[in-house]
């Protein structure tokens, strides 16, 4: 085994969350009056937590006041609706299934608010890991490596010993300044062509490709 531990970003990488992202987004937007958002548009806006979201999502030049206001119904309309349309990968449990029987722990950094990191890993994962985070005050947001660093010191695993797995270039950047390797994944919110763009020197196809990068 190559690690011992996986430490996984959520959006894009676990769990396919977009539609609910944009439909909350929306939904902050229609608040304010503000013109309506894309999917695919949204796929660009997410990695940066719920804040920047919403920033990038408002029209250019609203006032730091009514983007507030947009992040404020934003969040009461997720806190509700976050699992309306969301659901693993295709292979995902199998995967974690596969891992934690290998005797390699699992983890889960996220930029989306720890509230709601803790109802969708609960739901969706249950029993699936050793400990998950998302957005809180004592730790600052990826690509800055608190949270990693806060992951590894709760289960007691050494950086050489753990791998980060994510889908964008926040998490490539998260990777890099933890002093972590890291695994891109193809299917999320980003793709193969723009990890590797930006520096991904592996970019897993399919969970089984995980897999055997982290036990083989």
């Amino acid at each position: 085994m190559n690690y011992r531990l996986a430490i996984f970003d959520l959006d894009g990488t676990i769990l396919d969350t977009l539609e609910d992202l944009a439909d909350a987004v929306n939904y902050g937007l229609r608040t304010m009056g503000y013109p309506e958002r894309s999917i695919d548009e949204v796929r660009r806006f997410v990695g940066n937590g719920v804040a920047k979201l919403m920033q990038r999502a408002v029209p250019a030049g609203t006032s730091e006041g009514d983007c507030a206001k947009a992040l404020d119904a934003f969040k009461e309309f997720y806190a509700v609706h976050c699992e309306d349309k969301t659901g693993p990968y295709p292979g995902i449990h199998a995967l974690l299934k596969d891992l934690r029987e290998a005797g390699c722990r699992t983890a889960v950094v996220s930029n989306k608010i720890d509230s709601a990191v803790q109802v969708l890993i609960r739901n969706q994962f249950p029993d699936c890991f050793d400990y998950a985070l998302g957005e809180v005050p004592e730790c600052r947001r990826k690509p800055a490596p608190d949270m990693c660093e806060k992951v590894l010191m709760e289960l007691g695993v050494e950086k050489k010993d753990a791998v980060y797995i994510g889908d964008s270039d926040v998490d490539l950047e998260t990777a890099a300044n933890s002093g972590l390797d890291c695994i891109g994944v193809a299917w999320g919110f980003r793709g193969t062509e723009f990890l590797k763009a930006h520096g991904a020197e592996f970019v897993a196809e399919t969970t089984e490709d995980i897999k055997k990068r982290i036990l083989e």
